[in-house]
């Protein structure tokens, strides 16, 4: 019996230098588990409430003291004594004693440590990984991974209003292979911006942020390193964009600045139209605002056949919220972050609705983050097949890549990669 004996939380510090949670459960018979919780920076507006303090003098009132008070006393004191095998039980207390639609009272990042924190101390008094908990021992499927390497947007300090752009080793045949081409590829990047005078300073998910001109600048320079690194764009390597759109977007219009562009819904879905009729380009991550419905119908009808259209801040994780954008035919992929909805039951529940509806699913990481690779577990154990973890820098984001290649370690012959089946049809 997995009975809770304690639940301790303590604010720790985010790959930004602001705080963030994490718990440690631990049962009767000496099991533990522990887990840190993300931060994004460009948030969905119906993301679950990540509590703050709002106290300006301690981290310039970002401090999550209140947080983990709630899990310290609120929380510790309700689930102490209780089994914690029974995810979905755990998960609905948790909902029930927050009480709020958004998780607001006791704050998601609270709810959200302890959550993983119970099933991270399962698994570990199960004596299995992670992912084989999880996954009951179904997950095998080494997740193509993602890989940013320029950053815009939120996540850098430059002239482009695009915050992502991606590379995805499709053609790999292993996880170990896809990482070692996304470093090649980083690191010959690194030399033709530097050669070219341009900026090599990463941004907050380790991609390069030099103060290009235009999409298109940072799509020749990322298909220059590709050709250079001995890869082929299209069967080796594919492209992909996350707009993060929601930004740039007021009262109908989606401003382009860097690049001097003005445009309407529909004008928008032709410029990211010809980006694709350009690069090979298989993904692109909230290309209109979260709330242009009509945009995100009309760009899934143009462009849904072709490639992979990823609603993030569109369904922000919620299952409510995706079962009603299937049915409203918007995107045909959905992006999983687990602090958008707080708890491991609702993601999962989320990643379900998205298999049954023949959407993809894609793991992903926040921009502000820490050195726990829980997702990498999630990735590999819901055989998502995609995985969103930043670039091939910074200890934050090679802490998944590392623990992907654990994985793979442990499963030795019966990993699979998914490479190319993650394709649109």
């Amino acid at each position: 019996m997995n009975i809770i004996k304690s639940i301790k939380s303590l604010q720790i510090i985010d790959s930004r230098g602001f705080p963030t949670i994490e718990a440690t459960v631990e049962f009767e018979n000496g099991a533990r588990g522990s887990c840190a919780v993300p931060s994004g920076a460009s948030t969905g507006k119906l993301e679950a409430c990540e509590l703050r303090d709002g106290d300006a003098n301690k981290y310039l009132g970002k401090s999550v003291l209140k947080a983990v008070e709630n899990v310290n006393t609120i929380i510790a004191s309700k689930l102490g004594g209780l089994d914690a095998t029974n995810q979905q039980k755990i998960d609905e207390i948790l909902i029930d004693l927050d009480g709020t639609e958004n998780k607001s009272k006791l704050g998601a990042n609270a709810i959200l440590a302890v959550s993983l924190a119970c099933a991270k101390a399962c698994a570990n008094n199960s004596k299995k990984p992670f992912f084989e908990y999880l996954g009951n021992s179904r997950g095998n499927l080494m997740p193509v991974p993602m890989m940013n390497i320029i950053n815009g947007g939120k996540h850098a300090d430059n002239k482009i209003d695009i915050q992502e752009f991606m590379i995805a080793p499709i053609g790999a045949t292993t996880i170990e292979d896809a990482i070692r081409a996304g470093a090649e590829i980083f690191h010959h990047l690194k030399a033709t911006l530097k050669k070219q005078g341009f900026n090599t300073n990463v941004g907050d998910e380790g991609g390069f942020a030099p103060n290009l001109d235009s999409a298109r600048q940072a799509l020749d320079f990322i298909s220059q390193a590709t050709t250079q690194a001995g890869y082929k764009l299209g069967s080796d390597i594919m492209l992909a964009l996350d707009c993060a759109s929601s930004e740039f977007y007021e009262n109908g219009i989606y401003n382009l600045a860097g690049e001097s562009k003005k445009l309407n819904n529909s004008q928008i879905i032709e410029y990211y139209a010809d980006l694709v009729n350009s690069y090979p380009i298989f993904s692109i991550e909230d290309p209109l605002a979260e709330d242009d419905f009509a945009g995100w119908q009309e760009i899934t009808k143009v462009l849904g056949n072709k490639i992979q259209i990823v609603g993030d801040d569109l369904f922000v994780t919620n299952p409510r919220i995706l079962e009603n954008g299937i049915k409203e035919k918007m995107a045909n992929a959905v992006l999983v972050k687990v602090n958008q909805i707080g708890t491991l039951s609702e993601t999962l529940q989320t990643i379900n609705i998205a298999k049954n509806a023949g959407y993809n699913n894609i793991i992903s990481h926040r921009s502000g983050e820490t050195e726990d690779a829980t997702i990498s577990h999630i990735a590999v154990a819901t055989n998502a097949g995609q995985i969103k973890t930043g670039s091939l820098c910074r200890s934050d984001r090679t802490a998944k890549y590392n623990e992907l290649l654990r994985i793979s370690n442990y499963l030795g012959s019966q990993a699979r990669y998914a490479g190319k089946s993650i394709l649109k049809k």
